[in-house]
């Protein structure tokens, strides 16, 4: 994921308003609204404890100094707690105060937005996978493989949706599009700017796709690739934070 929120001056993918419609808000605040609501929808439960912050920095794709002052503002909010010594860290308030929890949602033209970019994926995925499956090498899909067991062998959000990244930016590589695959790249630095923390539980069986995906490249079967590739994607049609609400599909 190219690193799109860099401090709280920068714009962030959200701050910059790709979209008609969509909100403007601090790289701070878009930080924010993810972690927010993550525990409003029960991702994140009363006393889970957060990955230490660089981690957060980097399953976010934001700068250390965005994910510190971020967590800042929560915790001087009562949304997590802070606790020094051994076992300390950052955790998810027992009672997060409600009033700032409904404070952290995303509106309606936000969510109109991100489903437009989970479109815009789902139509790059499909092609930079049909390449993939033609055009992949033998260490390529060797590096695909070991990146699935990387996340299987994740044991928070953060350190998965770093290995899911590497996984999906050497999809669109092995693909051999060249300079396309930079087009590819932008456009999913802007949905990732979107996701929210998950359950490791939810992430590893999002790891099942993968896994069918690197089977199917390996046996150049682009057809059954790229139906995998699309399932994958069009499913965060209600995954993402705008489909949550009604609870997290396996």
């Amino acid at each position: 994921m190219t690193r799109q929120l860099e401090d709280a001056t920068s714009e962030s993918p959200i701050e910059a308003a790709p979209l008609l419609g969509i909100d403007r808000r601090s790289a701070i605040d878009a930080v924010r609204l993810r972690i927010g609501m993550a525990i409003s929808l029960g991702l994140l439960q009363p006393g889970e404890r957060l990955p230490d912050q660089h981690d957060v920095a980097l399953g976010l794709s934001v700068s250390p100094i965005t994910a510190r002052r971020a967590l800042a503002s929560l915790a001087e909010q009562g949304v997590v707690v802070r606790r020094r010594g051994r076992g300390g860290g950052t955790f998810v308030a027992d009672e997060p105060p409600r009033g700032v929890l409904q404070e952290l949602a995303a509106s309606p033209a936000e969510s109109q937005a991100v489903n437009r970019l989970v479109d815009r994926r789902l139509l790059f995925e499909c092609a930079v996978t049909h390449f993939a499956a033609v055009n992949a090498t033998a260490a390529q899909l060797d590096e695909l493989e070991r990146l699935t067991q990387e996340m299987a062998r994740s044991s928070n959000w953060s350190e998965y949706h770093q290995a899911d990244e590497r996984f999906h930016q050497l999809v669109a590589a092995s693909s051999g599009l060249g300079p396309a695959v930079d087009v590819y790249h932008e456009a999913l630095a802007e949905l990732y700017a979107y996701f929210i923390p998950y359950p490791i539980e939810f992430l590893h069986k999002s790891n099942r796709d993968h896994i069918a995906l690197v089977n199917a490249l390996r046996a150049r079967d682009e057809r059954a690739a790229v139906e995998v590739s699309r399932r994958h994607v069009d499913v965060l049609h209600k995954t993402m934070f705008m489909g949550l609400s009604s609870g997290i599909s396996d």
